[in-house]
């Protein structure tokens, strides 16, 4: 097996990307665009962007690089967020593999109409049903089991939804031996039966949902699904992790926006109605980066999106506040003002607000009781108070990636490689000289621009897949930056 790196691949302002189409090709020529030809590749088909989702990664896809970045056994929303990220150039590292790898990762279909499929691609997820319910509508009582994916509910479903699943997986995977799937009962079941039940339901799943290919089947995706009718009328449990790392649970309706989830987690978190406003409901992306929600998204859906993922929830509450003269009129004593602590101890620790020779300091301070001295030291290191996003592409430079970063004095793009390694040069820009910014959804780019001394105003476009966040901190600054001219 070895690595061959391609040419670096111009796309067009569609942002199609490549995707494995399973063929094995021939040859030592790299032809027409979304085709590659090199020695026992596998050859890609150009997809635009809105199919990403939609798209099925195969093994062998799962064994190149994007961008000199390896995604072998990433999720696939994970080789998405990292397709888009790279803008309007896409670098493609391909493992080439000897032909009787290739034939057992994929083999061809032969004439007798055999199709050969890989159950030893396996995982660990943490699904389960930790319980029932009774379920009155139309005027139907029956049972329900719910099912949940880390701690968070994913749906909840009828014994014979059960065994709808289990006959359409035979038949779409015959080769695979299923478990069994507990019995029916034609009485009423009682209590230890139900919960027999249920335990040989969650032992079914787990078996399931265990083999790759056949958890990202559509069969079990639309399983996990809620449908309509259950996502309005079904309550459900959503967790949200707090900045001091408390979890604190609200029970809304699955349809239930981000603004409401809001709401209801202000009273459970002790927010006044003043302080509310500078913080409010995130998305835990990866462990250096939260993404702060719109108003009108489904938290529910982050879950069911993110259900294979291991951590308790994917929700979170951060600051969402810049300025740092307005944080300082907050009043003393409030759940507010430790969060603020608490959210800058990560910071320091992520490395966001650079403590260089001072780390020691804050060390020794790092406790709630000296919180009020913690955040007079932390707010004047650089970095405090910023949104520092993940490297991206950006037009402005041909080789390597920028490091975003928006705070109250100024917006930087701090140049790094392609593996999101630092390098020296950084551009920053005052709030003053940047004229004009949008999110081109699109292109999954944010553009903004700015004037130059003695040269013409220029436009720099940044290709990243949180262009709508980025954009909502430019207005976020804009509207503070009003305040502090005004003086309120």
């Amino acid at each position: 097996m070895s690595m061959h790196p391609l040419s670096t691949l111009s796309l067009d302002s569609h942002c199609c990307y490549f995707r494995l189409n399973g063929s094995v090709v021939d040859g030592n020529a790299f032809n027409s665009p979304g085709t590659i030809v090199q020695q026992r590749f596998h050859s890609f088909e150009m997809l635009p962007f809105h199919s990403v989702q939609y798209a099925q990664l195969t093994a062998i896809e799962k064994r190149c690089l994007r961008n000199g970045v390896s995604v072998e056994g990433a999720t696939h929303k994970q080789v998405v967020d990292l397709i888009k990220s790279g803008g309007d150039c896409l670098t493609l590292t391909v493992i080439s593999v000897t032909q009787q790898e290739a034939d057992r990762l994929e083999p061809q279909e032969d004439q007798s109409g055999y199709s050969y499929i890989d159950y030893s691609d396996k995982r660990s997820l943490p699904i389960s049903i930790p319980d029932y319910g009774i379920v009155n509508r139309n005027g139907e009582r029956y049972i329900v089991f719910n099912i949940h994916m880390a701690g968070r509910q994913l749906c909840s479903r009828r014994y014979r939804e059960f065994a709808n699943l289990h006959s359409l997986l035979r038949k779409e995977f015959s080769g695979f031996n299923f478990p069994k799937l507990p019995g029916k009962w034609p009485f009423q079941l009682s209590e230890q039966q139900l919960d027999t039940r249920r335990r040989g339901l969650e032992q079914y799943l787990e078996k399931v949902c265990a083999v790759r290919v056949i958890a990202e089947s559509d069969a079990v995706q639309d399983f996990l699904t809620d449908t309509e009718d259950d996502i309005s009328a079904s309550p459900v449990d959503i967790k949200v992790m707090l900045p001091d790392h408390e979890v604190s649970t609200v029970s809304v309706k699955k349809s239930s926006n981000a603004q409401v989830v809001w709401e209801i987690l202000v009273q459970r978190a002790n927010l006044t109605a003043y302080t509310q406003q500078y913080f409010y409901l995130f998305e835990i992306v990866e462990y250096n980066f939260e993404r702060k929600l719109q108003p009108h998204e489904i938290p529910h859906q982050l879950y069911v999106q993110n259900y294979s993922t291991a951590s308790s929830t994917c929700l979170c509450v951060r600051r969402w506040l810049f300025s740092v003269a307005k944080e300082l009129t907050l009043p003393d004593g409030e759940q507010a003002g430790r969060f603020i602590f608490y959210q800058a101890v990560d910071e320091v620790n992520r490395g966001n607000i650079r403590a260089d020779g001072r780390l020691y300091e804050l060390k020794a301070l790092q406790d709630a009781k000296k919180a009020g001295d913690y955040l007079a030291l932390a707010r004047t290191l650089p970095g405090y108070g910023d949104v520092v996003f993940p490297h991206c592409s950006c037009d402005s430079r041909k080789e390597g990636h920028v490091v975003p970063a928006v705070g109250i004095k100024s917006f930087r793009l701090h140049a790094c490689r392609e593996d999101g390694s630092l390098e020296a040069q950084m551009v920053e820009l005052t709030w003053d000289s940047i004229t004009r910014s949008e999110s081109d959804e699109e292109s999954m780019s944010f553009c903004f621009q700015y004037n130059r001394p003695d040269k013409p105003a220029r436009w720099v476009k940044v290709y990243t897949p949180y262009h709508a966040f980025l954009a909502d901190c430019f207005d976020r600054i804009m509207e503070e930056r009003k305040w502090e001219d005004s003086g309120d």
